[in-house]
């Protein structure tokens, strides 16, 4: 993995933690998304604009077809998180899906690219891998009724989100969508798929407004800001690194549950941080 790609890892890891709290602050529910989808999608339609004018990428059935794929997998993965961050803590939800991704990313990306990634980088999956398993706490409370439910959401999330991962990744590198363009529509098309919604819960879409509106803003810049920081960096730099690389971002949010959200076990939960970030190295370095 090249320096600059770290770099763009790091720093997209650092505004999705950053969102992520945002969300869970929130939390709430599909007015929430259509609201920060509405958002982002005017804020970032003058850069699609000008991708489209001025680099006139080809888009062709294939591209159509994976930004589809894309659209419906995002939208799946934004309205099972915000189900999870409305019943389970920012601390749990976010390293549990965020490290079922990555993991699940590197099998595919050996499978379905044939990419060969060293074993000091295997290595170092692993340990961003038990870093999260280390955050999450312990695992036997996770066998009580109300704990199995944020559990399993949190699952379904990283299963979505290994899903779209693979997903992009053909279509920034493979099929050479824009990553802007790619997460632009991705955002647009949340937009019309909830917009039914919104419009039959009104009422709903103005309290978020009213009581989250920084919340909200925030959200809609960060959140593809993020994305496309790591699609940039996907393009030329294989799945199985930049995936689990970008997972350091559960340092932070544990970090902001912990001491903003009144959550529990940040001392456990800074030694998973600390063996992710000697996987994160050791990724660099492979």
């Amino acid at each position: 993995m090249t320096g600059l790609a770290l770099i763009l890892v790091l720093v997209a890891a650092c505004a999705h933690a950053t969102w992520n709290f945002l969300a869970k602050k929130a939390s709430g529910g599909k007015a929430f998304l259509w609201l920060f989808a509405c958002i982002s999608s005017l804020f970032y339609l003058p850069l699609a604009v000008w991708i489209l004018l001025v680099n006139k990428p080809y888009i062709g059935a294939y591209q159509v077809l994976f930004i589809l794929i894309s659209t419906a997998l995002q939208a799946a993965y934004f309205i099972t998180l915000d189900k999870g961050y409305r019943i389970g803590d920012l601390s749990v939800i976010y390293p549990l899906a965020r490290g079922t991704g990555p993991m699940l990313s590197i099998i595919a990306a050996i499978l379905i690219f044939r990419e060969h990634p060293t074993v000091q980088a295997l290595i170092g999956a692993a340990l961003i891998g038990l870093g999260v398993v280390i955050i999450a706490g312990n695992p036997m409370k996770l066998t009580s009724p109300e704990s199995r439910k944020p559990f399993l959401f949190a699952l379904l999330c990283g299963s979505i989100i290994a899903c779209y991962t693979i997903s992009d990744k053909a279509a920034v590198s493979t099929f050479l969508v824009p990553p802007l363009l790619l997460n632009w529509t991705s955002d647009f098309g949340r937009l019309l798929l909830l917009t039914p919604y919104a419009r039959t819960n009104w009422d709903k879409v103005h309290e978020q407004w009213t009581l989250h509106k920084k919340e909200a803003i925030a959200v809609a810049i960060l959140c593809p800001l993020a994305y496309i920081l790591v699609l940039t960096a996907m393009i030329a730099n294989p799945v199985s690194y930049i995936a689990p690389t970008r997972e350091i971002s559960v340092l932070i949010g544990s970090v902001l549950g912990a001491k903003l959200l009144s959550e529990e076990n940040i001392k456990i939960r800074l030694i998973g941080a600390s063996a992710m970030v000697i996987g994160m190295f050791a990724l660099a370095l492979g």
